[in-house]
């Protein structure tokens, strides 16, 4: 179940959210957080490109998150990797006034490696960069996005979205505790998927930096949400959110989701399921007007 906001959401609200998603984070943290970001480079820019054009035919093992609408059904068999990371290691959200007192640009890197304490050409630069850089791109046609570096920044981007007097969630996936740790896999559909019905929703994945970083953004266009409860051949239980794009037909023909499913743009809705650390913001019930 999903927390609510309001435009005047409360301290105590704010401390539970807080909690229930990252700790928060201290300074003298970053290095042993980044010591996982080779990785999260690689992974965390592949999940921001779910709504972004892709022009390669070498498709990661981690893209496999795409299936159909006509797929949500019981008894229906997808393969889907999860990725699973151990939030001791992972980069935490810092509060707003100790994250604005650090530059976030493209153009001030080099105060930052030094700042953060790596080299130049290092993996960890290479990662900060390429963060800083898919932060400072345009937006694609339809798109409102943001980078938001605290929870309140991230909170004020939903909010303009909403519009200030709309009550909104959060929700997201959860994996078992036996769920292995980035691996593919065949998942059924054990249960009758959800339908929530949002007219908007604000999807935020994480990328690569020394701190916590969202990528947030909006896109215009019909999606419909779905909370999709997963089960495998281990007994392992995943309780999925996952979006349906109704029409594809402005995409790429290149999108990596029409190498995986076979289709072209405009042809099918395209569905994907979102990461354990996105952050899927939706109108509260009371607040949806059908």
């Amino acid at each position: 179940m999903g927390l609510g906001f309001s435009s005047s959401w409360s301290l105590l609200s704010f401390c539970v959210l807080l909690v229930l998603t990252y700790a928060e984070a201290r300074k003298e943290g970053y290095s042993h957080s980044l010591q996982n970001l080779q990785k999260h480079k690689d992974e965390g820019l592949e999940e921001a490109m779910v709504t972004k054009h892709i022009h390669t035919h070498d498709v990661d093992i981690s893209m496999h998150i795409f299936f159909t609408i006509s797929d949500l059904k019981v008894g229906k068999r997808i393969p889907v990797y999860f990725s699973k990371r151990d939030p001791d290691t992972s980069p935490h959200l810092l509060p707003r006034e100790e994250v604005e007192s650090i530059p976030f640009s493209s153009s001030r890197l080099p105060y930052l490696l030094q700042f953060f304490g790596f080299s130049q050409g290092s993996s960890q630069a290479i990662a900060m960069a390429d963060t800083l850089k898919h932060c400072e791109t345009e937006p694609i046609k339809g798109e409102t996005k943001s980078c938001v570096t605290s929870l309140e920044s991230m909170l004020d981007f939903a909010s303009g979205v909403f519009g200030i007097e709309t009550s909104f969630e959060v929700i997201s996936t959860k994996l078992g505790e036996k769920t292995p740790n980035n691996l593919l896999k065949n998942y059924t559909i054990v249960q009758q998927p959800k339908h929530i019905p949002a007219p908007k929703m604000v999807a935020c994945h994480i990328l690569p930096y020394p701190y916590a970083v969202f990528y947030c953004h909006f896109q215009e266009g019909e999606n419909k949400v779905f909370q999709v409860l997963l089960g495998s051949e281990n007994g392992e239980k995943v309780e999925a959110v996952a979006v349906c794009h109704m029409d594809t037909s402005k995409w790429n023909q290149d999108h990596v989701s029409f190498l995986l499913l076979g289709v072209q743009p405009g042809a099918s809705p395209v569905c994907h399921f979102f990461p354990a650390d996105n952050l899927i913001w939706v109108p509260s019930p009371a607040f949806i007007r059908l």
